[in-house]
């Protein structure tokens, strides 16, 4: 899955560019896959900050994954320009019925395949093994190009969560 990310994120955009990841509800149909993504080459492709055009990219990933990227080598993202990406989200959101905010449902690479799980739940499937340390998460917390490459997709025991959760070693 990593490989794939690395052909799909533009090479030219610097390290550091920022990143923004939004987890849908659910999996996006290939068609809405087209929509979005057309909706999001759109936005991407008129992105400004104070008037200046923004080195940007976005696109939906893996059926479930909105990434929007912001290359601030020539131009700084504002906060303006950072709540008009939100605002396409929101767009999406209100669209398709989903929910693209809530950071309480947590995905897992379960078998080849995107598992969501509510957070309050996610002792209860490491302790009927359903998931266990070395599951991947989706770690959409990441905030630069390099770190979507590299911690994007990690191990439960190497993530954020592994301090809330108590991981049997098996």
């Amino acid at each position: 899955m990593l490989n794939e990310l690395q052909n799909i994120i533009p090479a030219d955009f610097a390290n550091d560019s920022r990143v923004w990841v939004y987890q849908s509800s659910r999996a996006f149909i290939d068609k809405e896959e087209t929509e979005i993504n057309e909706q999001l080459e759109q936005f991407y492709t008129q992105w400004k900050s104070h008037g200046d055009p923004v080195k940007g990219w976005a696109k939906l990933v893996f059926k479930q994954f909105i990434i929007f990227m912001a290359d601030e080598t020539a131009t700084g993202v504002s906060g303006c320009s950072t709540d008009s990406s939100v605002k396409v989200v929101k767009s999406i959101e209100r669209q398709y019925d989903v929910n693209m905010f809530d950071r309480m449902v947590l995905t897992f690479l379960v078998n080849g395949k995107s598992e969501m799980l509510p957070l309050n739940q996610v002792q209860y499937a490491i302790d009927k093994g359903y998931i266990s340390h070395d599951t991947p998460l989706f770690n959409n917390v990441v905030g630069s190009k390099e770190e979507l490459i590299k911690n994007w997709l990690i191990p439960l025991n190497e993530s954020w969560l592994s301090s809330r959760v108590t991981l049997s070693a098996t």
